[in-house]
């Protein structure tokens, strides 16, 4: 492994106040989206919308980045040029999705463990081959009685880790994405101290695994109360809950955080991530910025319907959600604010 080139590709990403656009839903999770918007779920139709969206005219502007899913890094567009050309004629960097998804966790009630070290290895081998520089894996944890357990967080925790590990001696720079998921009834304070607890364990088995923190980005979620709670917190509320925690919990030698959007809306998630940097921008010490896939693609989707005559009116609005969140990243500092908001 090269540490410079994990080093190095980091830097590229996210140059120029760009984030990361994730489009590396699973074929089931896509066809669920197509069925609300009575969209045909078909390979053909999933190969046009991830057409649409990497095609998109000065997408490179706002985007240092793009996740991929397995079916989506071996399709071509329309008039036959690979999407890994595309995207690097664009100056865009190819990253891939590497984990299988979650199953349930045998013998632990509602929690589950994220699959896909099977011949990983050799899987980033022929994804490095296609032009990949950077890879993918989320563990899911939900809040709920007793959720999630020590025992859950322990299993995800280390299949991040060999997962890291195993990327950066192919190098490619690991995404590490814990996710504490917004659905539930939770508190911003539960949640607050769920992704404490979670991120404050992954780093010491990110340790253990001899994970080179420099050469990794951390894509963590927000600190916000639960979908169903009675209380929503304001935009500064979550603001400083989700700098606090990561400020206690997230060495300063990992060079950047990139924000899931977690089921938030596109305003919501460019609202909050506007606000970390307008409050406490000097007091981050890594590249914060963001890696959002619904909260980018969702509006576009909506106006595509499948339909080709929207193609245009869709990139449209994909290209401003997604210019949205640079401008985010350039929140106005204020110095007067800044310490008297955490405590």
């Amino acid at each position: 492994m090269s540490k410079q080139i994990l080093v190095d590709t980091i830097k590229q990403l996210f140059a120029g106040n760009k984030g990361l656009l994730a489009i590396d839903e699973s074929n089931a999770t896509c066809n669920k989206r197509f069925a609300v918007l009575g969209i045909p779920q078909t390979l053909e139709m999933r190969r046009k919308y991830r057409e649409l969206l990497i095609t998109t005219p000065g997408l490179n502007a706002s985007v240092g980045g793009i996740i991929l899913y397995d079916e989506t890094i071996h399709q071509q567009t329309g008039k036959g040029i690979p999407f890994t050309d595309l995207l690097q004629d664009e100056g865009i960097i190819i990253g891939i999705k590497v984990d299988t998804g979650t199953k349930p966790l045998a013998g632990f009630h509602d929690e589950k463990i994220t699959e896909g070290l099977d011949g990983l290895r050799d899987r980033l081998t022929a994804y490095k081959k296609l032009g990949v520089k950077f890879a993918k894996w989320r563990a899911v944890f939900s809040i709920g009685e007793a959720r999630p357990s020590l025992g859950c967080i322990k299993a995800n925790a280390n299949a991040l880790a060999r997962y890291a590990a195993l990327c950066q001696e192919s190098g490619i720079v690991p995404v590490v994405e814990p996710e504490i998921v917004m659905a539930g009834k939770h508190s911003i304070e539960r949640c607050y101290e769920v992704t404490e607890q979670v991120l404050k364990l992954l780093f010491q088995v990110l340790y253990d695994y001899k994970v080179d923190l420099e050469g990794m980005i951390l894509k963590p979620n927000m600190v916000i109360s639960g979908n169903d709670s009675a209380v929503q917190n304001t935009v500064e509320e979550v603001a400083r809950a989700t700098t606090q925690c990561l400020l206690s919990s997230v060495p300063a030698s990992v060079p950047a955080i990139a924000f899931l959007s977690g089921g938030q809306s596109p305003e919501q998630a460019s609202a909050h991530l506007k606000a970390i940097h307008t409050l406490f921008k000097n007091r981050l010490p890594w590249t914060v910025t963001f890696s959002f896939g619904r909260a980018i693609q969702q509006p576009a989707l909506r106006v595509w319907q499948g339909q080709q005559a929207n193609d245009t009116a869709a990139q449209v609005l994909l290209y401003r959600q997604a210019s949205l969140d640079p401008t985010a990243l350039q929140g106005a500092h204020d110095s007067k604010n800044q310490y008297a908001l955490i405590q």
